[in-house]
């Protein structure tokens, strides 16, 4: 899973990046490698898996992870190949959803490319190039459907949605703000719209207004717009955000104690990604290793089974499945087998978040 984060210069785009990939120090919270330069990877947070491993002691614990990927620079007129455009336009068409950092903060030691601090100017100024970039997409399909209805009729259906997307885009909205059915977005899936991209707004606030985000009169404008495209917002500060990354956990705790907060912003901005994905884990757990594998919600027993290995998925014959909440309540699975909380589950097995499996199969 991709996150391509987006922002104009001076946003805190590259500072968020940093405490992403932790500036290249160890961190017992934020473990990463870098695949390339511009690619950081960081574990999903999963309360469950400390519980779990203190309870098996197992030889390694692994975590889902996030690919963030930082995108290049993006000016006005990138949707006809100005500075970075094309780099930015093809980076951002890889990655599955958009963390989009704006600036909320006043600064005079940093300046702003357009003067003056107005996170929805910023935000559309961005959106915009994108949009531009997606109708010329649609442009070239439909001129192509067109061609091809003269000789076969089904194409109609497919002309009646990219027409029905270019209307919204030519409005200046983004794709993802359109309803459309499940056949509707089949139609249009190999298009690869950008502003079709889920989307998650990152507020960069100064530290001062921290403490008090969510009535801030900046960061209330980003949350309106996102409201509109039915996206979320974290108002976090991002300076801050790479000053907790460097630290150890006991350190990490101390400062976000001090600081009146609950969890870093990195740590909601990835759960925020993972849900925006519709994404989910179910964990296995034993004495070689704790693990959370990450399936789509809504994913069947066989699939989340292929997850392990494509041989599990084939000879699947059940998944032996406890509830996360009942395997820590009784302490053992041997405690949760005498309850009879163990379920033995088939093919048309739905997965839940946090169901603890073992998969039976034969091959």
């Amino acid at each position: 899973m991709k996150i391509g984060i987006v922002g104009l210069p001076n946003v805190g785009k590259s500072t968020m990046f940093n405490a992403i990939t932790n500036a290249g120090a160890e961190c017992a919270n934020y473990p990463f490698c870098t695949i390339e330069p511009n690619v950081g990877v960081v574990p999903v947070p999963d309360e469950r898996l400390d519980v779990l491993t203190k309870m098996y002691n197992p030889e390694k614990t692994t975590h889902a992870i996030i690919e963030f990927v930082d995108i290049a620079g993006l000016v006005k007129g990138a949707s006809k190949g100005e500075g970075l455009g094309n780099k930015f336009l093809s980076h951002i068409r890889e990655v599955d959803s958009i963390a989009h950092i704006v600036r909320c903060f006043e600064d005079s030691n940093i300046v702003h490319v357009d003067g003056s601090i107005d996170p929805i100017r910023d935000i559309e100024t961005i959106n915009l190039e994108l949009i531009l970039s997606d109708l010329e997409i649609i442009e070239k399909r439909l001129e192509k459907s067109r061609k091809m209805l003269k000789a076969d009729k089904k194409y109609q259906a497919e002309i009646d949605v990219l027409e029905k997307v270019k209307k919204v885009l030519e409005e200046g909205k983004c794709a993802r703000t359109i309803q459309l059915n499940d056949e509707e977005k089949e139609i249009i899936k190999d298009t690869y719209l950008l502003t079709m991209k889920p989307v998650l707004y990152i507020a960069n606030v100064s530290e001062e207004q921290l403490a008090n985000a969510e009535n801030d009169e900046n960061v209330k404008k980003v949350t309106e717009y996102a409201k509109r495209e039915g996206a979320l917002t974290i108002p976090l500060c991002v300076k801050i955000e790479e000053e907790l990354a460097s630290l150890d956990e006991k350190d990490k705790k101390e400062m976000l104690e001090a600081l009146g907060i609950k969890e870093s912003g990195l740590d909601r901005v990835v759960k925020a990604s993972y849900d925006l994905l519709g994404l989910m884990s179910f964990l296995t757990a034993g004495e070689p290793e704790v693990r959370a594998w990450t399936i789509k919600k809504g994913t069947k027993a066989p699939d989340a089974a292929g997850k392990i290995h494509s041989d599990i998925q084939r000879g699947f014959i059940r998944a032996e499945v406890v509830s996360y909440d009942d395997l820590v309540r009784e302490g053992s699975m041997l405690a949760a087998k005498e309850k009879g909380l163990i379920r033995s589950e088939g093919k048309d097995y739905i997965m839940q978040d946090g169901d603890i499996v073992l998969f039976r199969f034969n091959v």
